[in-house]
């Protein structure tokens, strides 16, 4: 089976284990290509219902990396609304700047009016481009000190509003093609996990309640791990490791970030926000967010990230253990930090 299938509570790091976890994963890979576990050429059911397991395996891993995309797309959008939002209100600002400036240069014409005619120089003020008259050294020459002062402020407003308003079209343009992003690869999760339920439903009730035994027990029903011993790096991510024990036996939902469900990356965001640490929303995200640290010198607290995507992650709480969300229908459990390959660790 594949990385997120369940392993000894207490088994250690080693060279041998990450070797079957990344060859079980080829083979579940291959597993997408094959055909359906209810036409195994030799007819044997046994090895049908591996490949079918297998494959649903490999249709999670699929699911968490769609899952990471999405929440990537999320977060830009969210930072997009609120950027869109500031530069609107800047835009609203500067506008009325430039109308307080014009109004101010339309009394100045009328009072020139009134006292006999409106001169050229004031009609450039009034002007909806006067910056084409300002390129003309002349007209400078005519106008006194206050009023070209007046003028070139109001042909900065200009230029600075024109500039905001450009701007905000632009992120109005990249905030829609975010949403668009989100709701694709929203779909693309979706359309994943429907597969791999259809096929652990088509599977016999005996070896579909085999399944869910092995791959998705629930971290409660187990004790946990021995810690002593093992000291955090901080007081930040001793309080980190505290909320994600605490967090121990919630279920896993996609895209969420808690404080009653989680995805994995979700789960170490709002760890770490409990502790005061603001960490990015996804697990690939979370790979730069601190320094990288030897596996052999991780610590209580320190984001493991997985796959050589960082499409997976976990806190590590020592004794060899992390405490992770792995996937839909399981529940955020401890499980060996060698449970699948290793990118990196993070120390935030």
């Amino acid at each position: 089976m594949v990385s997120h299938r369940r392993t000894s509570q207490h088994a250690q790091t080693t060279l041998a284990g990450v070797t079957v976890v990344s060859a079980a994963l080829a083979t579940a890979a291959a597993a997408l290509s094959a055909p359906p576990a209810a036409a195994d050429p030799a007819g044997n059911p046994s090895t049908g219902r591996a490949a079918a397991t297998a494959r649903v395996d490999s249709l999670y891993v699929q699911a968490e990396r769609a899952t990471e995309k999405y929440n990537a797309a999320q977060a830009r959008t969210k930072e997009l609304r609120h950027e869109v939002a500031a530069l609107q209100d800047r835009t609203a600002r500067a506008q009325e700047r430039v109308n307080r400036m014009r109004g101010h240069l339309g009394a100045l014409a009328a009072a020139q009016y009134r006292s006999g005619g409106i001169d050229p120089t004031v009609r450039l003020m009034l002007s909806e481009r006067p910056d084409t008259f300002l390129e003309k050294a002349s007209a400078l020459d005519r106008l006194g000190h206050r009023q070209a002062d007046e003028l070139h402020g109001l042909r900065t407003a200009q230029r600075r509003l024109e500039q905001q308003r450009a701007e905000t079209v632009r992120k109005l343009t990249e905030l829609e093609a975010g949403r668009k992003a989100v709701a694709r690869h929203k779909k693309d999760v979706q359309r994943k996990l429907a597969t791999a339920r259809r096929l652990l439903n088509a599977l016999p009730k005996r070896d579909r309640a085999a399944y869910e035994r092995a791959s998705r027990s629930d971290g409660h029903r187990e004790a946990a791990p021995d810690l002593r011993g093992a000291a955090p790096s901080s007081g930040r991510a001793a309080a980190a490791v505290a909320a994600v024990r605490a967090a121990v036996g919630s279920p896993y939902a996609w895209g969420s970030s808690g404080p009653t469900s989680f995805d994995c990356s979700g789960l170490t965001q709002w760890a770490y926000g409990r502790a005061g640490v603001s960490l990015p929303r996804t697990s690939q995200a979370q790979r730069g967010a601190g320094r990288q640290v030897p596996l052999s010198q991780a610590r209580p607290g320190d984001l493991v990230i997985y796959r050589s995507d960082a499409s997976h992650v976990g806190m590590y709480v020592g004794n060899g253990q992390v405490v992770h969300a792995p996937y839909p229908g399981a529940r955020v459990r401890y499980d060996p930090v060698g449970m699948m390959p290793i990118s990196s660790v993070t120390r935030p």
